[in-house]
């Protein structure tokens, strides 16, 4: 019996990673740029044991079974291929947060998951191979595998093996806090796969990658120069441009409740009076509000008048790491 532990953060773009050139490897269309949730954690065991007679999942204390047993499964092949075992596996995984709505629980999920199984495998994987590895199972997961602010570079070889996540900067470069409206825990009807697929059926998506570049760019000097307007500016402007797309596609994805509107028209406003936060937003209707950590309880109490039902907040975290093996 091979067995390991693992647990990686979510994490939220501040450059959207939307749309594949390829599909099946899950290769972005462009890059992207994001900060880890220190506290929205996954926690993933894999157990491989030749008694097993086939591969379990058990995810937040239910037993999975298909289309999410079988994503798990396709990416274990990945990792016993690697490591010449066929060994079925028993994979336990719990979330501190709501999957599925939005925050990312697919990234820190894959990102979980592949370090514990490399482990429980005998693999003994750099950081970039292991993100490499993790954004074939989701491609954010790529940027939950190392820690505090990170880049995802598109990579250049056929196979993916360069298009990877590495850190610009640890999670003490800048304290920000990500203040999150919980606008709805549910799960989303079209997840995110779904959605990278239809992706360039809007008539949006080549001028939203043709800017990215760009974007991106500004974002990186924004933050590694902790300039709060900047970077508030192109971050927000990337969100929106994002949700432009799924807006646009076919068939459209609208995601967004009144609430979320209501919140997205109050921060530029809030931003205006004083108060340094800005918005951006996933592929779910919840809202993250990022903010300097000194104004987070003010930023939280504003959302809470707005009528937002549950708050997180997270500030920067660390990379994806093995908390237990045998």
């Amino acid at each position: 019996m091979l067995t390991a532990t693992a647990e990686a953060l979510s994490n939220i773009a501040f450059i959207k990673y939307w749309g594949n050139r390829d599909q099946a490897l899950r290769l972005p269309s462009n890059p992207s740029l994001s900060m880890n949730l220190a506290g929205l954690k996954t926690v993933t065991t894999v157990t491989f044991n030749p008694e097993f007679k086939e591969d379990r999942l058990t995810l937040n204390g239910v037993v999975a079974t298909g289309a999410a047993l079988e994503r798990v499964s396709r990416h274990l092949d990945l990792i016993r291929e690697r490591a010449g075992i066929a060994l079925p596996a028993q994979v336990e995984s719990g979330n501190t947060f709501p999957s599925g709505a939005g925050i990312a629980s697919s990234a820190s999920g894959f990102a979980a998951l592949t370090v514990a199984a490399a482990s429980a495998a005998g693999l003994n994987l750099e950081p970039n191979e292991l993100s490499a590895l993790a954004r074939r199972g989701s491609g954010s997961a790529s940027r939950s595998i190392p820690g505090g602010f990170t880049e995802w570079q598109l990579g250049r070889a056929a196979d993916g093996s360069d298009s990877y996540a590495f850190s610009i900067a640890p999670p003490t470069h800048w304290d920000l806090t990500d203040v999150i409206a919980v606008i709805s825990a549910a799960h989303k009807a079209t997840g995110s796969t779904e959605g990278h697929g239809i992706a360039d059926t809007s008539p949006f998506q080549r001028a939203r990658v043709a800017g990215a570049h760009d974007r991106l760019s500004a974002c990186r000097t924004a933050l590694l120069a902790r300039d709060f307007e900047r970077f508030a500016t192109v971050v927000e402007e990337d969100a929106i441009a994002m949700h432009a797309v799924m807006m646009t596609s076919r068939p459209a994805l609208l995601y967004w409740e009144p609430l979320t509107i209501a919140i997205l028209q109050a921060l530029p406003t809030w931003r205006a009076e004083g108060l340094p936060v800005c918005f951006t937003i996933d592929a779910g209707p919840n809202v993250h509000c990022l903010t300097p950590s000194a104004h987070a309880a003010e930023v939280e109490r504003r959302l809470r008048a707005l009528g937002v039902p549950t708050v997180l907040t997270a500030p920067p975290g660390p990379a994806a790491s093995v908390v237990a093996d045998r």
